[in-house]
């Protein structure tokens, strides 16, 4: 039996399939590599090119090498992208996911995790917010997540099938062994651009909007170890294998830091200062965006082990570094 992870050459993606192969099991990786990257998939797990819209390969996929959960990451971002692109998100994180848990029914299986968002909240009335707080989403990215939280419960009352979406607040760092990172050009991820900056690969940050209603002016979010994540992944999986019922948990750590703490802790970490500017506030950015992660403990166990700005830090410092070693010609 082996485990389906699309979007496994993606950052997220290729941290799980890592896991998972150190757990022992077996990986079959599908992505279309439009933002992925072939290198990113350990040679222990099967690689396979081609994209989840198209049913008829997932279905084959799942027959030929049995397999008995999907773990769901393959698809678009980018708040800002979605913005200017929506019909492109729809496409791809909605109707290709309809794609999939449609193969996914139509081959038996019943266990699915699903990369899902803070995004869906939208502008919170409520800080830390809580799963079952109202999904009001502000951009069409979040709008594309949330269309697809709806389409997973309402299979799960249809069918033998049985879910765990996870709510993602702010994805940072690496794996501590140095075995992959964020390593997508173009990131738009502030730790990503901060060290980025800080080892001179751009010459300024640029800081979206500092008139929040903020203590300093800048957005607030809840910052997760993308180690501390994938465990979470793990950890529900094992969650619906022993028959766990269908749920939606929040992904984050319960605090926040604002967009000049963390510029800060990069400076610190890093050891050198860097250029910071100012822009405008971006379009579906909240004020503040922090998890209350209380139900992910309770119903998975699931324990933060990397919950410090400056670890996380370090580790995505570290992965920088890594990535101009291999960018240079030996």
């Amino acid at each position: 039996m082996s485990i389906l992870v699309t979007g496994g050459a993606g950052y997220i993606g290729s941290h799980m399939v890592l896991a998972l192969l150190d757990a022992g099991r077996d990986v079959v990786v599908l992505d279309n590599l439009s933002t992925g990257l072939r290198r990113a998939v350990p040679a222990a797990a099967t690689f396979i090119e081609g994209d989840v819209g198209d049913g008829a390969l997932v279905r084959r996929v799942i027959a030929q090498h049995n397999v008995e959960a999907i773990i769901h990451f393959a698809g678009s971002i980018v708040v800002p992208d979605s913005i200017r692109d929506p019909l492109g998100y729809y496409d791809n994180n909605t109707v290709k996911s309809r794609a999939l848990i449609a193969a996914a029914v139509a081959e038996g299986v019943g266990q699915f995790i699903f990369s899902s968002t803070a995004a869906v909240y939208g502008m919170p009335e409520v800080v830390p917010v809580g799963e079952d707080a109202p999904m009001r989403p502000i951009s069409p990215y979040g709008s594309s997540k949330m269309m697809t939280e709806l389409m997973l419960a309402d299979v799960a009352r249809a069918h033998d099938f049985r879910y765990v979406a996870l709510r993602y607040f702010n994805v940072a760092g690496a794996d501590p062994e140095g075995r992959s990172g964020q390593s997508t050009p173009r990131a738009t991820h502030l730790i990503k651009v901060a060290c980025e900056t800080a080892l001179g690969k751009r010459p300024v940050l640029e800081v979206y909007g500092s008139d929040y209603d903020t203590p300093d002016g800048t957005c607030i979010r809840d910052y997760i170890h993308v180690s501390d994540l994938v465990r979470a992944h793990l950890d529900a999986l094992d969650y619906l294998s022993a028959g766990g019922r269908s749920e939606v948990l929040n992904c984050g750590y319960g605090r926040g830091y604002s967009v000049r703490e963390v510029i800060a802790a990069v400076k610190r970490v890093a050891r050198r200062g860097f250029a910071v500017s100012q822009a405008p506030r971006r379009p579906g950015d909240p004020a503040i965006l922090v998890a209350d992660a209380r139900r992910i403990s309770r119903i998975l166990g699931w324990r933060p082990r990397l919950d410090d700005l400056d670890t996380i830090v370090g580790h995505a410092l570290a992965w920088e570094r890594q990535l101009d070693a291999l960018a240079t010609p030996a």
